[in-house]
């Protein structure tokens, strides 16, 4: 489906939304595009590359409307690889700890990494003429319909304006040096580094610069952290706190969970990221519970904005093995430990340690 290995995880098929087995991510430090992970809410918009127009407008001298010619011929390209990942990454977790009605048990896999093609944000703002001061926002809107949102309505998000500035944040066309392909923004999708997936709108149509973050439900009101206590059906606008940066994260690809693997020498791999550019520290792995600690090899991150992929090379006996891990970054700081103390009513966000439990044979 959709250009998808066989093996990809499909958790729903209409919006598609799938994950790639995580020992496939292990793999790979760049994330083959039919094993990338796709999370949307609305059924694909179909656009043709010689019909898709960008609207540049609000907070700008000159609006202006922008062709894929015009776009891609314009302006300077500029190639980032940068991870991409789910707020709700890693929520079968916090499902365990407790229920979390109406929401995708994303377990390792909502989380992909690119080289990605375009040209910046920031030129293509100067060349409207941006207003430049303190408070502004930066609104992507595409023409994909979610009918999840109250009222149903086209897919939107906003980022602030510095960031928009920033060298990273990328108008792209290209994937993996393939044309960007229908399934994941094709023709033009925004691309937003170290912010949560959903801020890197895909089929983008409009870019507007605001004097406040965007009124999209998926602004004011999906993507928020909400109190424990709180009724995601009945929560009102504003209530909870934005999601913008990922946080300091790590996770095991493989082994995982309750796979059985043979005695004597295992390497373990998975991943270690930090928030918004930040660089990782060291990424420990415990196999005995968390009573003891070893030092993970960090392998060189492809970019700022790119996960670091670790291993790790240890000896086991036959019985039940707990696995786990959790990153410092280069500030010294490190992870929370328990998946419980993170739930939410949306079940975003878990970037507790990551624990997975094997039998070896």
């Amino acid at each position: 489906m959709w250009g998808k290995r066989a093996d990809v995880i499909v958790r729903t098929e209409a919006p598609f939304n799938a994950e790639p087995p995580p020992t496939l991510l292990a793999a790979n430090e760049i994330t083959p595009v039919e094993a990338f992970y796709a999370r949307n809410h609305g059924l694909f918009p179909d656009i043709a590359p010689g019909q898709w127009r960008l609207d540049v407008g609000g907070l700008v001298d000159t609006p202006m409307t922008l062709t894929l010619d015009r776009l891609t011929t314009g302006f300077d390209h500029h190639t980032v690889v940068a991870t991409l990942a789910c707020a709700g990454n890693r929520r079968a977790e916090l499902l365990r700890a407790r229920p979390i009605p109406g929401k995708d048990p994303w377990e390792h896999g909502a989380i992909s990494t690119a080289a990605w093609c375009g040209v910046r944000l920031a030129d293509v703002l100067d060349a409207a003429g941006v207003y430049r001061r303190d408070g502004l926002h930066v609104e992507f809107l595409a023409p994909d319909i979610a009918a999840e949102a109250r009222p149903a309505q086209a897919y939107g998000s906003s980022i602030p304006l510095e960031k928009a500035m920033s060298h990273e944040v990328l108008l792209a066309w290209q994937m993996n040096g393939q044309p960007l392909p229908r399934a994941h923004g094709g023709p033009v999708r925004a691309v937003v580094p170290g912010y949560i997936g959903a801020r890197s709108v895909k089929w983008i149509t409009a870019v507007t610069v605001r004097d406040h973050p965007s009124h999209n439900y998926f602004q004011e009101v999906d993507y928020r952290i909400l109190p424990p206590d709180a009724d995601p059906d009945t929560a009102a606008v504003g209530d909870g706190i934005p999601l913008s940066r990922l946080p300091l994260n790590c996770d095991i690809l493989a082994p995982t969970g309750g796979d059985r693997i043979g005695a004597g020498e295992v390497v373990l791999r998975g991943w270690a990221m930090a928030g918004d550019g930040q660089g990782i520290g060291r990424v420990d792995v415990s196999i005995d519970g968390g009573h003891t600690w070893r030092q993970a090899q960090l392998h060189t991150a492809r970019s700022k904005w790119a996960w670091s992929l670790w291993s790790l090379s240890v000896d086991v006996v036959p019985g039940p093995l707990s696995i786990t891990a959790r990153a410092w970054d280069d500030t010294g700081m490190t992870q929370p430990e328990s998946p419980a103390s993170l739930w939410n009513p949306r079940g975003y966000g878990n970037n507790a340690y990551s624990r997975v439990d094997v039998r070896v044979m």
